[in-house]
């Protein structure tokens, strides 16, 4: 048992040098190419170097075979994202408090979603459960299907949910209205509702004792809290330039792509593989709300594990 465990913790300690190895190539590929495209709109910059290091981080997908790699992408990014918009073109000094409070929004975000990922992944040999399922799906297909599906949709949808917030890190001027602090409000509730949700499920698988589905906390009210929470985040966030002039029509497409990613392929997997594995899934479906928090339909009394 000693030994097994011991192997447990060299196989993390080993996959995340390795997680950390691949980031840091990408970000040496960025800043290499940097110079080439700089002449670029910073938005385009973005989006060149973005696609890129996705990229690199996909080749060391397929090198270890384990496209699980790439999943800390989608908290890692954004924060690099804001600080190169903001300081383009401007120095530290010239911070406004909107830039300082969504920079400290989007970097808690960041910290708590990527250690929440050092946590449950287990190590190069842990692949998401998704992945393994379209391995088994497409066979020889499946690394097209990982980089146009795992790797590039991800990073193409986190890219346009963070340029729906350009305008308010970069072009806003004067003081903070009314709307820009209700976006503080909702980003924050949004972070707070995911990490409660989180910390929840996290306790509950903890809990050896605990063989069926006790349907406490936010769990109660939503098959997916965690889900809302990361909505509640973006579109908060969205918020933050909902003020600006009504020729900026281009942040609308991030938040509405993201909230539809959730709602048509994120939930749906993972309700249609509780199906398969939890007979009381079904009644519970049934009852409770997939994203949204609503009052159940009437009392759950379940038997399964609920799995994120």
């Amino acid at each position: 048992m000693e030994d097994q465990s011991e192997r447990r913790r060299w196989n993390k300690q080993a996959g995340l040098i390795i997680c950390l190895f691949a980031y840091l190539v990408a970000g040496m590929m960025v800043w290499l190419v940097y110079d080439a495209i700089s002449i670029f709109h910073p938005i385009l910059v973005v989006l060149i170097l973005d696609i890129i290091a996705t990229l690199v981080v996909f080749l060391f997908s397929v090198m270890f075979n384990n496209s699980s790699l790439y999943d800390p992408y989608w908290s890692v990014a954004p924060p690099i994202i804001f600080l190169f918009w903001i300081f383009h073109e401007q120095t530290l000094e010239a911070l406004t408090l909107m830039q300082v409070l969504i920079l400290s929004l989007v970097g808690f975000w960041s910290l708590r979603l990527t250690l929440n990922w050092i946590t449950r992944w287990r190590g190069i040999k842990d692949e998401d459960w998704r992945y393994i399922s379209f391995r088994f799906r497409y066979q020889e297909q499946y690394w097209i299907v990982s980089l146009m599906g795992i790797h590039l949709f991800p990073t193409i949808i986190v890219f346009l949910a963070c340029l729906s917030i350009y305008p308010a890190l970069v072009l806003h001027e004067g003081s903070m209205g009314l709307m820009e602090w209700i976006a503080v409000g909702i980003t924050l509730i949004g972070i707070l509702y995911e990490t409660i949700s989180d910390w929840q499920l996290r306790n509950y698988r903890r809990d050896k004792s605990n063989c069926d589905f006790q349907n406490a906390g936010l769990w109660k009210y939503s098959r997916h809290p965690n889900y809302f929470g990361e909505v509640m985040f973006w579109i908060g966030l969205f918020l933050f330039s909902t003020g600006m002039d009504k020729a900026y029509w281009w942040i609308l497409p991030g938040p509405l792509l993201m909230i539809l990613m959730f709602y048509f392929i994120s939930i749906p997997m993972i309700d249609k593989r509780m199906l398969r594995r939890r007979t009381g899934y079904r009644d519970y479906l049934k009852q409770t709300s997939s994203m949204i928090p609503l009052p159940p339909k009437k009392p759950v009394e379940s038997s399964f594990t609920f799995e994120k």
